[in-house]
């Protein structure tokens, strides 16, 4: 019964792969203790351990996941990437350089020190620096070389065993570094928060200060009824005075809806409430609840608050709005009702301050009246509504333009160059990325698909390698021994207090901003939340992007420089 199973399972190999991809995000997504193994890690240890039922799977369906995957990481940080060559963005995008350079150079030192062949050598910068990608090109550049077949396949299932090996203090090593160390090495965890205490209040500090309620905390935007009967209202106020009235409490709020005299009228700036009329009052939800009291009393009116509100989130795109600050686009005319519930950069949220710049490319989420909504969207871009639809022809046009120019080839002393097929399409997405934020109209890829090209393709990629690496991976761990985890310790934890030193010394970031553009350089994605939460800030972010933009391009490519160096 068993043999007949295993024999079932090679001639079907797209059983076992689903079942390893299926397995992997599972059991990546168990936590323990603040602890994941996550989907690219779990799905590359079930696909070893199925593998060893030795299952053929084809090449091209590898090499397709894994063009897809690397096009996607290019569309999706483009933007920032081109956006980060302009301005301030140029030292951030400088910083990154010289971290990903340190990664990449320690990483050959150690592997030369310790003799590590081609593929160990591969493995174990992808782990440490959790570059899962560098898997995928270092294969490539393997495969190209003119070895033996035999070696040729040693050394490409050797990838895998160091990476599983060097991978997980990849991760954590690398968040805790980052978190907890890395204040310490820049003056000490109290001296970060005063910096980010002042770096904050020089934020509000301005023409737009006197607004609180400018400070978007991401907390849900929230429409309540009151009735009109305190003693504001002995006399009948119009609409624009209540506003103005709530307004010197210091907070923003807006009068959306009203019933006067009994019966539902359009809100004007000159409609007068008398007592006993009822008002829809919008705003953060905190700031509704504790303020709107100064009307009277919070009533339920199910015909007034049944009404349609937009909740919409925008792409920057116009030239008026990018390079605004927030405070500026909250005192435009045409933001009059409506309010920002969020402000996204890459897939970042970033912390909205009155100085917060607005950049082109970012995701402000308006909520307001449709009609209101409406207008705003006209001066700031482009509404970015859900959509199933993805234009299939600018994604496959893209991936095979970026394959012609990966496949381009020169030879040095018998190596053969070239960008490959895989850093072609990485090229293809950032570029394809940036012209679908120049115009937002031409080639719509959901965020949704996206995230299944990102995350499902890198993880069918790597279920392919584990399956595939499965009958030598256990002979390859033993041949790397457990003196590669502790190589691997190091090359995590080297580059990283470098780097903190740099940015903070050299560079001179703000600790704050120096932690963030060290995760970001490194592309350690955990470590920004670890920041986050110790720090007790959204500051880190702003330092974050740009670098993670670079590190994605150059620590990929990274793979390339380990492959021919070692």
């Amino acid at each position: 019964m068993i043999e007949y199973i295993i024999e079932l399972l090679r001639e079907n190999p797209t059983i076992p792969l689903f079942l390893t991809l299926g397995i992997g995000f599972w059991l990546g997504g168990l936590k323990f203790k603040g602890f994941s193994l996550g989907p690219v890690t779990a799905t590359l240890l079930v696909g070893v351990l199925i593998g060893q039922l030795d299952i053929p799977i084809a090449e091209p369906l590898k090499t397709v996941s894994f063009l897809l995957f690397l096009f996607a990481i290019g569309y999706r940080v483009g933007p920032q990437f081109f956006r980060g060559l302009k301005g301030d963005g140029m030292k951030q995008i400088l910083f990154a350089v010289v971290e990903c350079v340190i990664c990449i150079v320690v990483c050959i030192i150690a592997a030369r020190l310790m003799g590590y062949n081609t593929g160990t050598a591969i493995g174990l910068f992808a782990g440490s620096q959790t570059i899962s990608a560098s898997i995928g090109v270092g294969s490539d550049i393997i495969s190209s070389m003119k070895i033996d077949p035999e070696v040729k396949k040693s050394l490409i299932g050797m990838i895998p065993s160091a990476y599983a090996v060097t991978y997980i203090f990849g991760t954590i090593g690398a968040a805790w570094i980052v978190a907890n160390l890395g204040p310490k090495l820049c003056g000490g965890l109290d001296k970060a928060k005063e910096q980010i205490a002042e770096m904050e209040a020089e934020m509000e500090e301005g023409e737009f200060a006197a607004q609180p309620g400018l400070i978007v905390a991401n907390r849900p935007v929230s429409f309540r009824a009151y009735k009109a009967e305190s003693s504001f209202f002995k006399r009948p106020r119009t609409v624009s005075e209540i506003e103005e009235a709530l307004a010197g409490l210091g907070h923003r709020l807006f009068v959306e809806r009203l019933r006067v005299r009994g019966e539902v009228v359009d809100v004007e700036p000159d409609v007068k409430v008398r007592k006993g009329d009822i008002l829809v009052i919008g705003g953060r939800r905190e700031t509704v609840v504790n303020e709107a009291g100064i009307i009277g009393q919070e009533v339920v009116d199910h015909e007034l608050l049944n009404f349609e509100a937009e909740n919409l989130p925008v792409t920057v795109s116009k030239h008026g709005a990018a390079g605004m600050t927030f405070g500026a686009l909250r005192k435009s005319d045409y933001m009059s009702g409506v309010m920002v519930k969020s402000l996204v950069r890459d897939d970042v949220r970033i912390p909205l301050h009155s100085r917060t710049v607005l950049e082109a490319g970012d995701v402000l989420t308006l909520v307001g009246l449709q009609k209101d909504v409406a207008e705003a969207v006209g001066e700031i871009g482009y509404p970015d509504r859900k959509t199933e639809t993805t234009d299939v022809a600018f994604l496959s046009f893209g991936v095979a333009l970026g394959c012609l120019v990966g496949a381009l080839c020169v030879h040095f002393k018998g190596i053969p160059i070239s960008l490959t097929t895989s850093g072609g399409a990485l090229l293809a997405g950032l570029f394809f990325g940036w012209l679908r934020n120049r115009k937002p109209t031409l080639g719509r890829i959901p965020s949704s698909v996206v995230w299944v090209l990102d995350n499902v393709g890198l993880c069918l990629f790597i279920a392919i390698v584990g399956l595939a690496a499965g009958p030598t991976f256990i002979s390859g761990l033993k041949e790397a021994g457990i003196g590669l985890f502790f190589v691997g310790l190091a090359c995590t934890t080297i580059p990283l207090i470098i780097s903190i030193l740099i940015g903070h010394y050299i560079f001179r970031f703000p600790i704050a901003v120096t932690l963030g553009c060290v995760a970001g350089g490194r592309n350690a994605v955990a470590a920004l939340g670890a920041i986050q939460d110790n720090l007790d800030s959204t500051l880190p972010a702003m330092g974050y992007t740009v670098t993670y933009a670079v590190s994605n391009f150059l620590l990929i490519f990274g793979g390339i420089a380990v492959a021919l160096m070692v």
